[in-house]
C-alpha cells in the first residue's frame, strides 16, 4: 500500500467520521437536555434524505435542502412537545421502547411513501480536487466543511446567545432554570428540533454515497457508538469518537475483512472496559 492509498483511506475515514459526528451531535444535545437517549435519531437522518427529494424537485436544489432541514426541525419539535413531554418521569425502559418504536414508525412511513428501494441522490458537488497527487472527491470535503461549520455555529449559539445559555442552564438543572423563569419545556423542544435538523444535514450530505435508503438510519448506531467512545456527555468527545471510528473503519475493513461492519462496536466495547466515561468525560456535574 502506497502513502497515497493511506491518505485516500484516511480522507474517506475522516469524512465518514464527520457524517457520524453530525448525527452524534443530535444524540448528545438531546441527552444533555433531557437525559434521554433517542434511539430513533438515526431515522431522522434517513427521513431528512427522503424529505429532501420532493422538496428539491419542487423548489430547486439548495432551497429544497433548506426546506427539508426546517421540516425535520419541525418534526423534532413536535415529537417532543406532543409525545416525549408526556412521558417525563416514566421508567428508562418505557423511554427506550418508545424511541425504538418511533424509529420503526419513521422507517415504515418512508418505505410506504417513497418505496423500499434505494433512490439515487443528486450529486451536489461534482468532480474532485487534486492536491499534491492526492485526489479528493469534493463531496467528501463538503461533509468535513459542513461538520466544522455546524460545530462552530453551535458553539457560538450555546456560548454567545441568551437562548443558548438558557439551554445550558436548563440541561444542568431544570428545576433551577424553571425558577429563573426560563421556559424549560419550550427549550427542550427546541433542542429536539436542533438535533433533528443536524441529523437531516448529515443524511443529506451522506446521501450521494449511501443513496437514500430506509436502512441508512442504521448509521445512527455507529454514531451512538462514536458518542460513547468519545464521552456521551461531551460534544467534542462525541465528535472525536466518531472521527476515530470513521478513520478506523476503512483500514479495518481492508486488513481485517472479517470485522467489516462491526469494528466500531468492537472499539466501543474496548473503551467501555478501559474507560467507561469515554475519552473526554462530561465537564460538569449536575447538582441536586
Amino acid at each position: 500500500m502506497t502513502s497515497q492509498d493511506i491518505l485516500n483511506l484516511l480522507l474517506i475515514g475522516i469524512s465518514q467520521g464527520c457524517a457520524y459526528g453530525l448525527v452524534a451531535l443530535g444524540f448528545v444535545l438531546i441527552y444533555k437536555a433531557t437525559e434521554i437517549v433517542n434511539f430513533s435519531h438515526g431515522e431522522f437522518m434517513m427521513l431528512g434524505g427522503f424529505v429532501s427529494l420532493p422538496l428539491i424537485a419542487f423548489f430547486g436544489f439548495w432551497p429544497g435542502i433548506i426546506c427539508a432541514v426546517l421540516a425535520m426541525a419541525v418534526t423534532g419539535f413536535l415529537l417532543d412537545s406532543l409525545v416525549m413531554r408526556r412521558i417525563i418521569g416514566e421508567s428508562q425502559a418505557s423511554v427506550f421502547i418508545l424511541t425504538v418504536a418511533f424509529g420503526f414508525i419513521f422507517r415504515s412511513f418512508a418505505g410506504m411513501v417513497w418505496g423500499w428501494e434505494a433512490i439515487p441522490f443528486p450529486d451536489f458537488f461534482t468532480g474532485s480536487l487534486n492536491v499534491g497527487g492526492l485526489t479528493m472527491r469534493t463531496n467528501r470535503i463538503a461533509i468535513i466543511v459542513a461538520t466544522v461549520v455546524l460545530c462552530v455555529l453551535l458553539y457560538a449559539f450555546f456560548s454567545r446567545t441568551k437562548v443558548g445559555i438558557a439551554m445550558q442552564a436548563a440541561s444542568q438543572n431544570q428545576l433551577a432554570a424553571y425558577y429563573m423563569s426560563i421556559p424549560v419545556k419550550t427549550l427542550v423542544s427546541v433542542v429536539w428540533a436542533l438535533g433533528a435538523a443536524v441529523a437531516a444535514v448529515a443524511g443529506i450530505f451522506n446521501a450521494p454515497f449511501t443513496q437514500v435508503d430506509t436502512h441508512v438510519g442504521g448509521l445512527g448506531l455507529k454514531a451512538l457508538a462514536g458518542a460513547i467512545v468519545g464521552g456521551f456527555g461531551s460534544i467534542p468527545g462525541a465528535l472525536l469518537g466518531c472521527i476515530l471510528i470513521g478513520v478506523m473503519e476503512p483500514f479495518s475493513d481492508l486488513f481485517f475483512p472479517t470485522l467489516k461492519g462491526v469494528s466500531a462496536y468492537a472499539l466501543m466495547l474496548v473503551v467501555l472496559f478501559v474507560r467507561p466515561e469515554g475519552l473526554i468525560a462530561q465537564t460538569f456535574a449536575k447538582k441536586v
